[in-house]
């Protein structure tokens, strides 16, 4: 019989690589003359209604009701969510969604600078090395095997979505929302969230419906891999094997992501590629990891000590 441990690492998995399947559901929308804002209007929309019925088995209809600090900072939180979520659908469409994904992924590396700056955590010399690194992966993404660089736009909107969802986590963690069940917090964030898009989409008169079958089914896709699948699996993770294991999982993330670009997209996958995917996902492991590992090194040390020089 499988064990929990065994388990949870096979959920956390899971929860990474379908959150990473995000560009095989958006990018036939595209094709299909659908804006970002209406691709992420309809996911939300689809999503919502599953994360609530999943609260509502799981905790009950009491569940759903919040107070009115409660309401003014997951309404805060869902328009941070959703301006990462507009960011990176939008710059799919500037750049291959794998180095895209990939980039997105430096948020953890964010996170630790917004707690040194904002709430005084010491920076360590491990943060400053994965900082160099992840800003040595950006660098190899950015420009191509023949001299030409990405767009630097999309760069720029990649890393508005990271910053934006940095600020989320931070948000989360730093508020009174930490203590709300995590099915409730996404349930009323996808819902404020939902109304950043119609009303973009309102002012903008840029509504663009799914006009095919194929169309409903990747809207499915989106609402269900990697929304509700992904949100639903990562808490599972946590609980079963704790969050720095889950985080550092989400590893597969950018990987399927550009697994999905390179074989359904014809996306390019080069050594530079590679190499920059390599530093940003080690860096981010190093800043998620940090304490666990330096732990583990301290244990080492004291199983072997050093012998004492005779004099």
């Amino acid at each position: 019989m499988i064990s929990s441990k065994a388990k949870g690492y096979l959920i956390g998995a899971v929860a990474a690589a379908s959150y990473g399947t995000n560009p095989l559901f958006a990018l036939p929308l595209y094709s299909e003359g659908m804006t970002p804002d209406s691709v992420l209007f309809f996911r939300y929309l689809l999503a919502i209604p599953v994360m609530g019925l999943m609260l509502l088995f799981r905790r009950g209809s009491d569940q759903f009701k919040i107070n009115v600090r409660q309401l003014a900072q997951l309404f805060i939180m869902g328009i941070l969510l959703a301006m990462s979520s507009l960011t990176l659908f939008m710059s799919y469409t500037y750049m291959d969604a794998g180095i895209a994904s990939t980039i997105l992924f430096v948020y953890p590396v964010m996170v630790a600078v917004i707690m040194a700056v904002g709430f005084k955590e010491k920076i360590t010399f491990t943060t400053l090395l994965c900082i160099i690194m992840a800003l040595s992966g950006i660098g190899l993404l950015f420009k191509k095997s023949d001299g030409s660089t990405i767009s630097l736009f999309g760069t720029l909107l990649v890393l508005v979505s990271s910053l934006t969802y940095a600020i989320y986590i931070v948000g989360v963690n730093q508020t009174k929302l930490r203590y709300m069940a995590t099915l409730k917090v996404i349930f009323y964030v996808l819902s404020f969230g939902l109304l950043v898009f119609l009303i973009k989409i309102i002012i903008q008169d840029n509504f663009t419906p799914p006009l095919s079958i194929l169309a409903w089914i990747n809207l499915l896709g989106l609402a269900i891999f990697p929304t509700a699948i992904s949100f639903l699996c990562t808490t599972s993770a946590i609980q079963l094997i704790g969050p720095t294991p889950t985080a550092i999982l989400g590893a597969l993330e950018p990987v399927t992501a550009v697994a999905i670009g390179v074989f359904f997209f014809g996306e390019s996958l080069t050594p530079r590629i590679i190499l920059g995917m390599a530093l940003i996902i080690m860096a981010v492991s190093l800043i998620i990891g940090g304490e666990d590992i330096h732990r583990q090194l301290l244990h080492n040390h004291r199983l072997f000590p050093r012998k004492k020089k005779n004099n």
